[in-house]
């Protein structure tokens, strides 16, 4: 699938969600669901920066597409982790660079959270990016 049928996806689960409240129960439960990172990779090269919790990344390049794998201290911030692993995961490291994140706008997940999350899910979205950057670069180098 690409970047934007998974925004779509997700965009649809968010729209049958009454409030909320709702919605923030389904972070939480894709917090829960997401497998986590092994302790090995929570270092502070793989730290987000910016997030008020602390939040893991860590991402590999195999067989032309991106892996990423996520933890968190906080569970709505691991649930956020989660949606965005959805969205990046298996795509190629050119798609990465040029996706247009559509859904956090359209979920309207930007305006429900707080500030430093906000900033945070600004920060994750940023380093995926640069994982993009880093293996578009590296492959055709």
């Amino acid at each position: 699938m690409t970047i934007n049928e998974i925004q779509e996806g997700i965009i649809e689960e968010f729209a049958g969600f009454e409030d909320w409240m709702d919605k923030y129960a389904y972070l939480i439960e894709l917090g829960t669901d997401l497998s986590g990172l092994e302790a090995q990779y929570q270092t502070d090269q793989n730290l987000i920066k910016g997030c008020q919790s602390k939040v893991w990344f860590n991402a590999k390049l195999e067989d032309g597409v991106v892996k990423l794998e996520a933890d968190s201290d906080a569970i709505i911030v691991k649930g956020i982790a989660a949606l965005l692993i959805r969205v990046f995961n298996n795509q190629t490291p050119e798609a990465i660079m040029n996706a247009d994140l559509k859904f956090i706008d359209e979920i309207g997940l930007k305006q429900h959270l707080s500030p430093t999350r906000s900033n945070g899910l600004v920060s994750m979205v940023k380093q995926i990016k640069m994982y993009g950057l880093a293996f578009n670069h590296k492959a055709n180098n």
